[in-house]
């Protein structure tokens, strides 16, 4: 009975993700139909205009062509690895024509992308054109595998992914080894608990981190000694960024890891144990790219009918998938953590491979359905995250509603409680700004570490400041701009950009500078997010500071921390709708972002129509 409740679930699960991919398609075909180029420049989702640079196969293989931009290189984009984009050119009349192939992205910097590209007519297509531009497009792949991959968990029998799928959606107790507790004098006792539950654990775990508790230390530590007692671990997480700070960490601490993916930040430490890296930088390799120039050339003459042309062809294969075979073993026969996306689990060349310990970081950001790809590799999983910061992002309503963001690691905090263990003592904020959070989100579990519990920039400021919109002499109610009717509030920014600058004056600029203080601009909405940006770029007082200052959305600034942030909420208007600022789970993230100082923008007649808002302001108001 209670596998049949387990199937019926995941239908109704997998019901929601075809209306969610619906959506999207939906909304993709509606921007890419009425939203104009210079938006979805603005908005990082387009390059235009771009040059089209050298084409060359990579080592695995595929072909790619270099994209370069010129011009709008100052606006961040959200291109990244994996993504699938679009090309598309612009005539003499602006009418934009899109070409009938696609590609992914294989790696991005700030102004230079290498594209996968299905073959040399794509290549000589973009090449024969001028105004050409290149665009994010929707992942069908990656609903394409969230879809197969609950259709696997449906159908498994009598196997452990079946066992795993009862233990989740039942009250099932689950189940442990027994050996005494290591102790680990480093970590404090809610960390070192916790590496100890992943350790005994036959099933699953989970580590609840909140903001600054070290979440990724701890993590860390159990792979490390996970990797005493097994050969290899699965590290995924949902996006690139995550998987390469976790990756970066256990380089750090001294394993071998193996990055199936291209990072998102390209330098030369993160590259160096990516699998494309070190593919090609394998004895063998010269010789296998050697093989396979060999087999484009004979491809391209013209003599296909030929027995000596299959002959020929058939032993370059043989030799080919040879090499390619023992690159790979020893590749991944000396790496002990192989890291990738959730998704990039089902990548071709992890096929067919079971790991006695999967790793999820950030849990609480991925879909269930993304979660099960990787599972299906493994033989117990670890969750780890914090389900009262950023949720997954979904867009349909009907899909919300459903409960599609509702995740794995939540389903097993409820299930299996025994399986949960939260770390409780955090080393980043001062102690007002976590005790805010602590006393909402985690029934005031969270305590600060000595050692950050008073930390400031100036004796005997106030640790958090709300900065009151209404008491402006101007008109500061928001508004709706652009095609996609982004909401800003121009009083407000300029509250906040001067608001920073009078901080900076009090503290002096050549402390600022000395002690390279960071600071964060936060906004909920992208437009305000950009308007901010414009006014920075404007502003002569900040130039100097400019690179201390970094500006984003909530989603942008997760798991990161800054010195001084300022969070303008933007709302202001005389029916306090206040929109998804209703998802306090943002403002939890955006608040334990500051180590030391907080400021919040905000007009208090709109925001503390809002229970949570309300204690917020009249608890900063207290201190």
């Amino acid at each position: 009975m209670r596998g049949v409740s387990a199937i019926l679930e995941l239908q109704r699960q997998r019901a929601l993700l075809v209306a969610e991919r619906e959506a999207e398609r939906e909304e993709f075909r509606r921007q890419t139909e009425t939203q104009g180029l210079g938006r979805k420049v603005k908005r990082g989702d387009c390059w235009w205009p771009v040059g089209v640079g050298r084409s060359y196969y990579n080592s695995l293989n595929q072909l790619v062509v270099e994209v370069s931009r010129s011009e709008d290189t100052e606006i961040e984009h959200n291109f990244e690895y994996g993504r699938q984009v679009m090309f598309f050119r612009v005539d003499a009349s602006d009418n934009i024509t899109y070409f009938k192939f696609s590609g992914s992205v294989s790696y991005a910097q700030e102004n230079r992308m290498v594209i996968v590209v299905p073959d040399g007519n794509a290549v000589a297509d973009l090449q024969g054109h001028e105004r050409v531009g290149v665009q994010l497009s929707m992942d069908e792949h990656t609903y394409e595998l969230m879809l197969r991959a609950i259709d696997r968990v449906a159908r498994a029998k009598g196997n452990r992914l079946a066992h795993l799928r009862d233990l989740f959606y039942n009250h099932s107790k689950t189940e442990k080894f027994t050996f005494s507790p290591i102790t680990f004098p480093w970590l404090n006792p809610t960390q070192e608990h916790a590496v100890n539950e992943v350790l005994l654990a036959k099933d699953v775990a989970v580590v609840h981190g909140p903001p600054g508790t070290g979440k990724t230390t701890t993590l860390v530590e159990a792979i490390y000694e996970t990797l005493r007692r097994e050969n290899q671990v699965l590290v995924c997480a949902q996006s690139n960024m995550a998987v390469d700070w976790i990756s970066e960490r256990l380089v750090d601490r001294g394993v071998e890891v193996l990055r199936i993916g291209n990072p998102t930040r390209v330098n030369d430490k993160m590259l160096g144990f990516t699998y494309e890296r070190r593919f090609e930088a394998h004895p063998d390799y010269p010789q296998l790219w050697a093989i396979r120039k060999a087999m484009r050339e004979l491809r391209s003459a013209k003599r296909r009918g030929s027995d000596s042309y299959h002959q020929k062809l058939d032993r370059l294969k043989s030799r080919e998938t040879e090499l390619e075979v023992r690159i790979n073993n020893d590749l991944f026969n000396s790496a002990r953590v192989i890291s990738c996306t959730l998704a990039g689990s089902a990548s071709r060349v992890l096929e067919g491979m079971k790991f006695a310990t999967l790793f999820i970081d950030e849990a609480a950001q991925a879909l269930e359905a993304a979660c099960w790809i990787a599972i299906a590799k493994a033989n117990r999983v670890i969750l780890a995250g914090d389900y009262c910061q950023l949720p997954p992002t979904v867009k349909c309503l009907e899909a919300i509603k459903g409960g599609l963001a509702r995740t794995l690691m939540e389903r097993i905090v409820q299930s299996n409680p025994q399986a949960v263990t939260l770390l409780q003592v955090q080393y980043r904020m001062n102690d007002a700004i976590m005790r805010f959070s602590s006393d909402w989100f985690y029934n005031g579990q969270v305590a600060s570490a000595p050692e950050v519990k008073y930390r400031s920039i100036l004796d005997f400021d106030t640790p958090m400041t709300w900065v009151d919109t209404a008491n402006l002499d101007i008109d500061s109610h928001e508004e709706l701009v652009g095609e996609t009717f982004g909401r800003i509030n121009r009083a407000e920014a300029q509250l906040t950009i001067d608001t920073l600058q009078q901080y900076f004056e009090r503290l002096g600029r050549h402390h600022v500078l000395d002690e390279r203080l960071d600071v964060g601009i936060i906004s909920p909405y992208r437009a305000q997010v950009q308007l901010l940006r414009r006014m920075l770029r404007k502003s002569a007082y900040f130039k100097p500071l400019r690179h201390l200052i970094s500006v984003n959305t909530v989603d942008g600034f997760q798991g990161q921390e800054r010195d001084i942030i300022v969070i303008s909420l933007v709302r202001n208007n005389d029916e306090g709708q206040i929109g998804f600022l209703r998802d306090l789970r943002r403002m939890n993230v955006a608040i334990t972002r500051a180590r030391m100082k907080l400021f919040i923008m905000g007009d208090s007649a709109t925001m503390t129509r809002h229970p949570f808002y309300r204690k917020l302001y009249n608890y900063i108001k207290t201190l």
